[in-house]
């Protein structure tokens, strides 16, 4: 006999109460395995002394806590005896200038004979500092086979190609003691991403790296996917201890472009490239012509951004090497002009992008009629557009409304710091509430919220009260609640 539960369905009691029972004995193990991590951390000596006598299902958790807690022997302890074939660090929290974490991590590789690595201790052989939303602490977790899908494919010192060498020298019948007088180290590769600045923490860490590296006698391959540096002349030694072949993001300042040149020869593989303050004396010389070939050979490729980069009458010279499938272009601070725009808005580029940024260009001092025609180009792929800067007015603004209002899958929208009023402001807002997608809005305060109507006097707060007050009544009436308007002068 049983009862019926609000869908009008019987179940047994004795179903219902091992369901309530089976939900206490979850929590109830799941407060115990609490309290074994908190007094595992609490006596640090001990732990690290039995780390290989612990139950191979305590390791995650007591990585995950020993993390929060920033208790680095026991992070080096876990890294020495960990029992999977990979360790990420994926969503867990390391703020950016916590080196000593990292290095303690670090630290806790071991390199040992490869014929000795699946006897007892560490089986890593991969390590991922890097911070990944989308990746889970390891990829092998109860998996047959040891594999990890973030592995390096490229260098020629990783683990796939070690792998290979192996598997040759077995199969012309080889044995690998006649070509190394000494056992062989097991490869193992570090995942970063890195950033050099000039700091003394993060010059120390790399020196602790370079160290590292060393020690392992070419079995540990430092694989930096995320590479940015600050001023490329004082780095220049530091690059030594890493494959260039890795790196799929690079981000440069204050570079020299024939430095920019060597560095892209070596990066037949980058997905994003970023150039803020590039030395170029003349877009007609040879070395931007080497840059052009270097951008050509990029095939993979799919961002790009420049800033302080004078382009004016060259964005052509950009475009025709680029591969046609570029989702990002940022174009900031470039003196691009209206033969600029018109350039990119024939471009095969211009009917993929999916982010476009224009910013701190004067492209609407010549009038609309380029980003106009720009705007129809991107209009089935843009999804985010910035023109922050631009001179835009209410005449240029009123001008390329319909082509905006025809962006389908707009989801960001910014163009603040630019002169127009509040008619002009009012009638974006009803052209732009049609734009399911559109959530953010980032707009100039209008010229009407200022004393005397000058942006470099103060500003009327009762007006800023009332243009918010109105744009919130729009919204409202477009049952557009979902929307996030915020202004910027």
């Amino acid at each position: 006999m049983g009862r019926a539960d609000g869908t009008g369905r019987l179940f047994p009691l004795s179903f219902k109460g091992s369901l309530r029972f089976m939900k206490m004995e979850s929590k109830i193990v799941g407060t115990l395995l609490e309290i074994s991590i908190n007094n595992l951390l609490r006596n640090e000596p001990a732990t690290i002394h039995a780390m290989e006598e612990l139950p191979i299902d305590i390791f995650i958790p007591l990585f995950t806590s020993a993390l929060g807690n920033r208790q680095k022997n026991v992070l080096k302890a876990l890294v020495r005896c960990w029992p999977y074939h990979c360790l990420h660090v994926g969503t867990l929290n390391i703020p950016e200038s916590s080196y000593d974490i990292l290095e303690a991590m670090v630290d806790g590789l071991q390199f040992v004979p490869a014929q000795n690595s699946s006897s007892g201790g560490s089986k890593l052989r991969i390590l991922d500092l890097r911070h990944d939303p989308d990746c889970e602490i390891i990829c092998s977790y109860r998996a047959k086979h040891s594999f990890c899908f973030l592995s390096c494919v490229y260098s020629q010192h990783s683990m796939l190609k070690a792998k290979d060498g192996e598997h040759n020298v077995m199969c012309l019948g080889m044995d690998s003691s006649e070509s190394t007088p000494l056992p062989a180290l097991k490869t193992m590769e570090l995942l970063m991403d890195l950033n050099f600045n000039y700091t003394l923490v993060e010059t120390q860490f790399l020196s602790f790296l370079k160290n590292k590296i060393e020690q392992s006698s070419g079995s540990l391959h430092l694989c930096c996917r995320s590479l940015q540096i600050d001023d490329i002349d004082v780095y220049k030694n530091s690059l030594q201890i890493m494959d260039l072949v890795c790196i799929d993001r690079l981000e440069l300042q204050k570079a020299h472009l024939r430095d920019i040149n060597m560095l892209l020869s070596q990066l037949s593989h980058l997905e994003s490239l970023t150039l803020i303050d590039v030395e170029c004396r003349s877009c007609k010389g040879k070395i931007f012509k080497t840059f052009l070939s270097c951008l050509g050979n990029l095939n993979n490729l799919e961002e790009l951004n420049l800033s302080f980069f004078c382009l004016t009458d060259q964005l052509k010279k950009i475009l025709s090497v680029l591969r046609p499938q570029l989702d990002i272009l940022s174009l900031t601070v470039c003196d691009l002009s209206n033969k600029d725009l018109s350039i990119l808005s024939q471009s095969t580029q211009s009917s993929h992008l999916k982010l476009l940024n224009l910013s701190n260009n004067q492209i609407f001092w010549e009038g609309s009629e380029p980003f106009q025609t720009l705007l129809e180009r991107v209009s089935g792929t843009i999804q985010y557009l910035e023109i922050n800067n631009c001179q835009i007015t209410d005449s240029s603004l009123t001008a390329i409304l319909p082509a905006l209002s025809s962006c389908s899958h707009l989801r960001v929208f910014s163009f603040a710091c630019n002169s127009i009023t509040m008619s002009a402001l009012v009638s974006v807002v009803r052209h732009l509430t049609g734009l399911k997608e559109l959530r953010y809005v980032i707009y100039p305060v209008p010229l009407d919220c200022y004393e005397q109507g000058d942006v470099n006097g103060n500003l009327d707060q009762e007006k800023v009260a009332s243009l918010h007050n109105q744009l919130k009544l729009l919204l409202e009436l477009a049952h557009r609640e979902d929307m996030r308007w915020t202004s910027l002068p």
